[in-house]
């Protein structure tokens, strides 16, 4: 399952979301890093990130939805 990390009222992270609408990511969940100080400290400015459950690897933004397909087709 991916995971996209991202904040509250976050413009960049409501694009994020578009693209992955428009990459047709069928299922994902989000993860507000607000009121986690681990997750806060570790993702801090780098939002919206989408992360595989897997462990397989992070995708900063930005990144547009031929990006994320490729990325999803390269971790399998």
């Amino acid at each position: 399952m991916l995971t996209l990390f991202q904040r509250d009222d976050c413009h960049l992270c409501d694009l994020a979301l578009e693209v992955l609408a428009q990459a047709k990511v069928p299922e994902f969940r989000s993860v507000f890093i607000d009121e986690d100080p681990v997750l806060e400290a570790h993702y801090g400015m780098r939002v919206p990130v989408l992360g595989q459950s897997a462990g397989t690897g992070e995708l900063d933004w930005p990144f547009d939805a031929a990006t994320v397909q490729a990325w999803l087709a390269a971790a399998g």
